[in-house]
């Protein structure tokens, strides 16, 4: 006891002693002392916020949370539904493979309209045959002079009767005609080849939302299709109505001349 009371007196002599000191020394130990922190569950402010958070948690959860795990099934069964029974992946790939197999087909076909058929053997008939069966556009306007070479050109007005000019001249026209139509027509079938593969060369590597764009495609090519077939059977319509002219005409032609003969054998007779 008593050197506790002779401790604590010489402190005091020293506090007394160095004021300075001692002031700056409690200064830091204030600083440097631990404070008791407030706990979460004691003040009000963490507590209410917690509250919100908490409330703010549960609407996530349920309410917004629910529509939305909703919306995600609808959307799954949408998808599983366009997969198996609209867009199912087996039947696309199986598609796929008839396209292949079929443009292979064409590929074939195209091959045969190119082997050659050319059959004539003198230089005057292989010069025409040679530009009808060039399948060549720009070749059509020597189609009337190969022509000519070959079969000659219109009589003069001298060598036949006007009747027999026009009935040559319409003849040579339509088959002229005919020719150069058949040289289209020739071109416009490697137009529709070429372009019946592209298209199936898209359907063959198309997904499954463009399909209707390439159908629409393809649909657009049959009508020019059929309007080309049109085209051709108008050809051959007027060419055998040309035919139909002039054995109609032959028999008329004929009849004239039957008569003529008949008036100048009657006129013979007349002058005996």
């Amino acid at each position: 006891m008593t050197r506790i009371t002779d401790l604590l007196r010489n402190i005091r002599t020293w506090v007394l002693g160095h004021k300075l000191h001692a002031a700056f020394l409690a200064f830091v130990l204030a600083l440097t002392a631990p404070w008791s922190a407030r706990a979460q569950f004691i003040d009000p402010c963490c507590a209410m916020l917690a509250a919100g958070l908490a409330s703010i948690q549960s609407a996530l959860t349920n309410v917004i949370g629910g529509g939305l795990n909703q919306i995600l099934a609808v959307d799954n069964s949408m998808q599983q539904y366009q997969q198996s029974v609209v867009w199912p992946q087996n039947l696309i790939a199986q598609a796929q493979s008839l396209v292949g197999l079929l443009q292979g087909d064409f590929r074939q076909i195209q091959n045969l309209s190119r082997i050659p058929v050319s059959s004539a053997t003198l230089p005057t008939s292989q010069q025409l045959e040679q530009v009808l069966l060039s399948r060549n556009p720009n070749g059509i306007a020597q189609t009337s002079g190969a022509y000519t070479a070959l079969y000659g050109p219109v009589p003069t007005p001298t060598s036949a009767s006007q009747q027999v000019l026009n009935m040559v001249d319409m003849t040579d026209a339509a088959a002229q005609a005919a020719m150069k139509r058949a040289i289209e027509i020739d071109a416009l079938a490697d137009l529709e080849i070429q372009a019946a593969n592209q298209l199936n060369q898209c359907i063959q590597n198309a997904a499954p939302g463009s399909a209707p764009i390439i159908e629409a495609q393809a649909d657009a090519w049959l009508i020019r299709a059929h309007a080309y077939t049109q085209s051709a059977t108008a050809d051959l319509m007027r060419l055998r109505s040309i035919d139909l002219a002039n054995a109609s005409a032959d028999i008329k032609l004929g009849a004239t001349n039957t008569t003529s003969l008949r008036q100048a054998l009657a006129n013979l007779l007349q002058h005996q």
